[in-house]
């Protein structure tokens, strides 16, 4: 049997370069495939790291990229900070255009348009919901700037209320202001309440609420929520309390003011200033605090002497001034033990009493010791008044003596000497006061007649008990005699 060479059978030979076997190529791994620079490029603007996973010895970067991706907006929906948003468009355009380079420096052998199919396919629907977050954040931008515009707090918080996490990552600049608006609208709102508390006129709190008001008006943008806050303030005013407005009113108008919508509080305390001063007024009337009623009264007289309330004003002041003279008066009458009152020394006038005219005039009657009451007791009732609104004068008594003589009687001791007892008029000091004006009218001595020489007279000298009896004594007086004595003071 032959055995021939196989390659030489068939007339080739080993040696022969010519006639060498074809050589197959082998496949290249598939960690060294190249990928497509628009794919990866694409695949990376999804910020997902799907750029990084075509290159398939870069997963790594991939893991990473998701990595800053989710820290960035992490940040961006919790903080809502511009910068933020700014560090995020710039890591996307890195990514993206490093995902371009890195697959260039892998030599693509051509298009790849399934790569780019599945990072389009990827990448899309994140920038159609980027794009769609934004268009929204927009809106709810125009939404709260709208309702700022109008001035409506309210408005404002339901509008930023609607932003939500991804509104924040998408578009951190206008949410972060809608923000501030919001911040803005809640101190406007604290501003409110304190001013709802000032009306109660506790002046820290007016003072409080304005000083937030200056510092929401100091940033741009803000002057309609403000005038708001302040109108429904300035609506409430005046208040039920009088004198509580009449307090904040005059805050209002010593303000120091400047060039801001708060300028007009000084107009409108003005015109709420006359109703809530006679207001208050007549509360102080109520409270029997005259000098403080008179002064409101008169505010009213001094800066608004044309408005309707100044007549009941007018009659404000009378009615106080009154009320002042009578308490005045009241006091100045007051009754002194052993002594006249003070207004015998001290008269006032008192533009309630009754004025003095013909006829009886009605008087109070003050002696200067104890007992001198005797004598007015006597006296018609027509004679005397109870109180300073009834009385139109004021009859001062001083200490009784003797007048002009009127008889000479002799009398029988009881050891039976006689002796001689002379008979006066009984003689007072009065001084005479009207009352409505407090001038004096009558400055006199006043002498009472009456009988003379009784067939007995009592009488006692301590330590001496057979003395004899004075040598002058007063006559026994009827209540004719008085009011004869008392007539010339009081009718005319």
């Amino acid at each position: 049997m032959r055995v021939s060479d196989p390659f030489c059978d068939r007339g080739i030979r080993m040696n022969d370069p010519t006639h060498a076997p074809s050589a197959v190529p082998e496949p290249e791994p598939a960690e060294v495939r190249a990928s497509d620079p628009l794919a990866v490029a694409l695949g990376n603007a999804s910020l997902l790291g799907v750029g990084y996973l075509m290159v398939r010895r870069r997963r790594w970067l991939a893991v990473a990229a998701l990595a800053v991706t989710l820290v960035l907006v992490v940040r961006l929906g919790v903080g809502a900070s511009p910068s933020d948003e700014v560090v995020m468009l710039l890591w996307w355009v890195a990514v993206t255009a490093h995902g371009w380079f890195l697959a260039r420096r892998r030599a693509p052998r051509g298009t790849r348009l399934g790569q780019r199919l599945v990072a389009l396919g990827v990448t899309l629907p994140v920038l159609l919901t980027v794009a769609y977050l934004r268009v929204e954040a927009a809106g709810i931008e125009r939404s709260v700037s709208e309702a700022r515009e109008r001035g409506d707090c309210a408005e404002v918080a339901r509008a930023q209320g609607w932003v939500s996490f991804g509104h924040r990552v998408v578009d951190a600049r206008s949410t972060a202001d809608g923000d501030e608006v919001v911040r803005m609208c809640d101190r406007v709102r604290l501003a409110g309440g304190e001013l709802d508390i000032a009306l109660v006129g506790d002046l820290a709190a007016l003072k409080r609420g304005f000083r937030t008001l200056d510092s929401v008006l100091a940033s741009p943008g803000n002057e309609k929520t403000v005038e708001g806050t302040l109108d429904e303030f300035l609506g409430d005013l005046p208040t039920a309390d009088s004198c509580a407005t009449v307090t904040v009113i005059d805050w209002l108008r010593d303000r120091k003011l400047g060039d801001d919508p708060l300028d007009r509080t000084a107009a409108a305390a003005d015109r709420s200033a006359p109703a809530s001063l006679v207001g208050c007024g007549d509360d102080l009337m109520w409270q029997n605090r005259w000098k403080d009623a008179r002064e409101q009264y008169e505010r009213v007289l001094d800066r608004y002497p044309g408005d309707d309330l100044a007549g009941r004003a007018r009659k404000g002041v009378t009615k106080a001034t009154r009320n002042i003279e009578r308490d005045t008066i009241r006091d100045l009458l007051a009754p002194v033990d052993g002594d006249q009152p003070k207004y015998c020394s001290k008269p006032a006038e008192y533009s309630g009493a009754e004025p003095m005219g013909k006829g009886a005039n009605r008087a109070l009657y003050f002696g200067a010791y104890d007992g001198a009451d005797e004598y007015s007791d006597k006296l018609p009732g027509s004679w005397r008044a109870d109180n300073a609104e009834d009385a139109a004068l004021v009859v001062c008594m001083g200490n009784e003596g003797y007048g002009d003589p009127v008889r000479t009687c002799p009398y029988v001791t009881d050891s039976g000497s006689t002796t001689y007892v002379r008979f006066h008029k009984i003689e007072i000091p009065v001084k005479v006061y009207e009352l409505r004006t407090g001038k004096l009218v009558s400055d006199r001595e006043i002498q009472i007649n009456g009988s003379s020489c009784p067939a007995i007279i009592t009488y006692y000298e301590y330590g001496y008990d057979d003395a004899d009896p004075p040598q002058d004594d007063s006559v026994e007086v009827s209540k004719s005699d008085i009011r004869d004595a008392f007539r010339p003071l009081v009718v005319r």
